[in-house]
């Protein structure tokens, strides 16, 4: 049997997240709707990286 520490990290990062959010005892709407916010932040966050990676025209 595989163990967790094996997995890829995001998958590491996922059963931590998890663990966090269901030991914080938050109704799942709430989670759910945090979680839009962390996730819109981070594809902006994406987003300005590709930018900043893009060769600037001359």
């Amino acid at each position: 049997m595989n163990s967790l520490k094996d997995a890829p990290i995001e998958t590491q990062l996922a059963v931590d997240l998890i663990y966090l959010l269901e030991s914080s005892d938050i109704k799942t709407e709430i989670v759910l709707k945090a979680l839009d916010i962390v996730k819109n932040d981070y594809l902006s966050k994406q987003a300005a990286d590709i930018i900043d990676e893009c060769p600037k025209s001359r």
